[in-house]
């Protein structure tokens, strides 16, 4: 698999990513494209390190968790390839009216994701502990301990609805349902 011709993608394989993904075929080439200019060792797989060649990912105060839910969603490994990829993808892709309520960009869908970048430890709740260490990479040093430390505790008692010291992916759909997090978490991929 040392060469770009031996990665290409076949039509059945594009038909599958589209009827999983929902990505027409033309966004499915785009993306593959895209894949294949990160994959700088021409393997079919990307790592965390190729992730990182991405401007945005890179300059996101968030980047490094946004990297991680490509490899705790879809790989236990240190690899993600491009099917890997592609699903991760969809999770943004805006909902239409005649998506299933079990596609991969439901509502749940992208909140369970959302839910991941602040679940440190994958334990499935976010703590106190969490939810400051995600304020700490958000804002850095711009506001004082004390002010993130309110953050925080406004914040858990806010959203732990049964008050046990955690946030649940329940608490967290519940608190999200308030604002429009389908609208926010939804990416316009080109066609």
């Amino acid at each position: 698999m040392g060469s770009k011709a031996s990665l290409m993608l076949q039509k059945p394989e594009i038909e599958e990513i589209h009827k999983e993904t929902g990505f027409s075929h033309h966004q499915i080439m785009r993306l593959y494209s895209r894949f294949l200019s990160l994959d700088k060792t021409n393997t079919g797989f990307l790592s965390r390190e190729d992730f990182l060649r991405i401007p945005e990912l890179a300059i996101n105060p968030l980047g490094d968790r946004i990297i991680h839910a490509f490899f705790s969603v879809e790989s236990d490994q240190d690899q993600v390839n491009f099917r890997q990829f592609m699903r991760v993808l969809a999770r943004f892709r805006p909902v239409k009216r005649n998506d299933d309520a079990n596609a991969i960009n439901s509502r749940d869908e992208k909140l369970k994701f959302a839910f991941r970048l602040y679940d440190l430890d994958g334990d499935d709740r976010i703590s106190r502990e969490e939810i400051l260490a995600v304020l700490h990479m958000m804002v850095g040093d711009n506001i004082t301990e004390a002010q993130l430390n309110s953050i925080a505790e406004r914040t858990l008692a806010e959203a732990d609805e049964d008050k046990d010291g955690f946030v649940t992916f329940d608490d967290f759909k519940n608190i999200m349902y308030r604002f429009d997090a389908e609208e926010k978490m939804s990416i316009k991929f080109v066609s």
